[in-house]
């Protein structure tokens, strides 16, 4: 059986319509009202936007009813799926946790309530009969004001057992403004040891380079081979991964097919750029990770062994992942005589 690392999910984007749609229902949501039919909500949740912003909208429908009662609900749900039907073995959850906090109360008790929410989705994340390796990604978010952004920043530096790092999150087209002080925030992070990563070159108004040697991973990037592919070679001494998330560009109206993708992928094979595939949002787009996968091989946009380099890239740079060793060298070790127990290279995590 294979195993798979997942670098790039959303809490918000991860819930699948169904699971939505029965705590809507239970809790008397408005939305039920407006959607009697589940079929007709579905539609709703999962249909492609014109824009990255209009998609997401869709967050905030989410956000709002993640409180921190009802967090153990879905993240249950959600670690279900991904044991049993995506065989993953590994899974770094992304989230603002401002803005999991009731927005009737003032800035500096939202600020203190975020270590509770932090805390509340680790726990839930740690189940034993669903046995992923999880860690969280803290997300600052361009609708946020500084003094927010900045107390993500030090909760995740202060919450290490639970938080592997920190992302920017809200539209990569609405930096450009505040570019000074996403810097800024991010050396902070850098100097506090945190490991990042950021949503950036995503859409053809994202493309801010200013950020790039911030970071030791980069969410979607896309443009980069795109529309700057002289990068590439940075990008590749730099050994900074791509968080490449296919199905969310169809959905967001950034690229009209996925073989558009065939150019992202041949140019930074050939640049040496590894390429994590990711989900993003699973629930929005009603897909998982080996959905991903296989469109990918049957609309021959990548090959089988790029896809496991891509597979080797994610465990590679997990900020999380504990063992030296990727889960097949791990099962087979369990399998195999204890005098054959060497560790072919190819299963060998490269130092970072």
């Amino acid at each position: 059986m294979a195993l798979y690392a997942e670098l790039h999910r959303h809490l918000g984007g991860s819930v699948v319509p169904r699971v939505l749609w029965r705590y809507l229902q239970r809790n008397g949501s408005e939305l039920v009202q407006r959607f009697p039919d589940y079929s007709e909500f579905e539609d709703f949740y999962t249909r492609p936007r014109n824009t990255l912003d209009e998609y997401l909208e869709l967050h905030t429908l989410v956000e709002g009813v993640q409180t921190v009662e009802a967090l153990p609900y879905f993240i249950y749900r959600l670690m279900r799926g991904a044991y049993i039907f995506e065989n993953l073995a590994y899974l770094e959850l992304r989230y603002t946790p401002y803005l999991r906090t009731p927005d009737h109360l003032n800035q500096s008790q939202r600020i203190d309530l975020m270590t509770e929410i932090v805390q509340v989705v680790g726990q839930a994340s740690q189940l034993s009969e669903y046995p992923i390796v999880t860690s969280q990604i803290l997300c600052m978010h361009v609708r946020l004001p500084y003094e927010v952004n900045r107390a993500i920043v030090d909760l995740a530096a202060q919450s290490r057992d639970y938080v592997c790092g920190i992302d920017i999150a809200g539209g990569d087209n609405h930096y450009r403004e505040r570019m000074e002080e996403f810097v800024g925030l991010y050396a902070y992070a850098r100097s506090l040891g945190l490991n990042t990563t950021g949503h950036l070159y995503e859409t053809r108004d994202g493309c801010h380079a200013e950020l790039l040697p911030y970071l030791m991973r980069i969410g979607h990037g896309i443009q980069i081979p795109l529309q700057q592919p002289q990068l590439l070679k940075q990008i590749a001494e730099q050994k900074q991964c791509l968080e490449i998330c296919p199905t969310t560009y169809l959905k967001t109206g950034t690229l009209d097919n996925i073989s558009q993708l065939k150019q992202v992928f041949d140019l930074c094979f050939e640049a040496g750029v590894d390429i994590a595939i990711c989900t993003d949002n699973a629930g929005l787009h009603n897909v998982r990770l080996p959905f991903e996968y296989e469109n990918l091989l049957t609309q021959d946009v990548i090959g089988f062994e790029q896809l496991q380099a891509c597979q080797d890239a994610a465990f590679k740079h997990a900020f999380a992942w504990p063992y030296g060793q990727r889960p097949a060298f791990l099962l087979n070790n369990l399998l195999q005589p204890e005098s054959s127990q060497e560790i072919p290279d190819k299963y060998q995590i490269p130092v970072k």
